[in-house]
């Protein structure tokens, strides 16, 4: 699995896995925020599944903020292994 967005291609870009926008300063964001939190940062992921489980009955497209649900929990299995 690929964890960065400097290791996608613009092709592999989406709104769910590889938001362009993340990556327009050269630093994808949520690499920066794992330097940030250290420790702290599974919390920060497993927050994220939570928020996107919970909010994408309200949204205009559900399946795209599960999708972003499973991406935090993939990257928080990852990072637990």
């Amino acid at each position: 699995m690929k964890l960065s967005l400097n290791d996608a291609t613009p092709n592999e870009w989406d709104a769910v896995n590889r938001p362009a926008h993340y990556n327009a300063s050269g630093v994808e964001c949520i690499d920066y925020i794992q330097q940030q939190l250290g420790d702290e940062y599974k919390g920060y992921l497993l927050g994220n599944c939570i928020k996107y489980i919970h909010r994408h009955k309200y949204k205009h497209s559900p399946k795209q903020d599960l999708l972003k649900a499973k991406w935090y929990l993939e990257r928080l299995i990852a990072v637990t292994e």
